[in-house]
């Protein structure tokens, strides 16, 4: 897929769009959610343009591994990690994915019901 560099997430990372930054890398930035489904809900994105998953590719590996790594750092600093949270990433526009910037949403703070979706 083609990535677009308008998208809502590199206009955050270009400091375009204001954000409540958690955690900033040189891989990666972790931000609220404007829109948040949980009581605690961040995103964790790559600052390489990456439009889905599915689009990542065999350079990609170590950056895939430090978003999930961050993903848990930030619960740990949120407070959330023993109590639990769900990491979430959806790939493509038939899972729900809306922005085609890869990212991994963190949501705690209340309990989970399974199956999602």
């Amino acid at each position: 897929m083609h990535y677009d560099d308008t998208n809502v997430f590199a206009r955050i990372l270009r400091r375009e769009i204001p954000a409540r930054f958690l955690h900033e890398d040189h891989l990666c930035a972790a931000f609220a959610d404007v829109a948040p489904q949980a009581p605690v809900h961040f995103l964790v994105i790559p600052k390489r343009p990456i439009a889905r998953l599915a689009d990542a590719n065999d350079t990609d590996k170590a950056v895939l591994g430090h978003l999930l790594f961050v993903a848990a750092e930030v619960a740990r600093t949120l407070g959330v990690a023993e109590d639990g949270f769900r990491v979430v990433v959806n790939n493509g526009a038939r899972a729900g994915q809306t922005v085609f910037h890869l990212h991994i949403h963190v949501l705690a703070g209340r309990a989970m019901a399974w199956p999602p979706g």
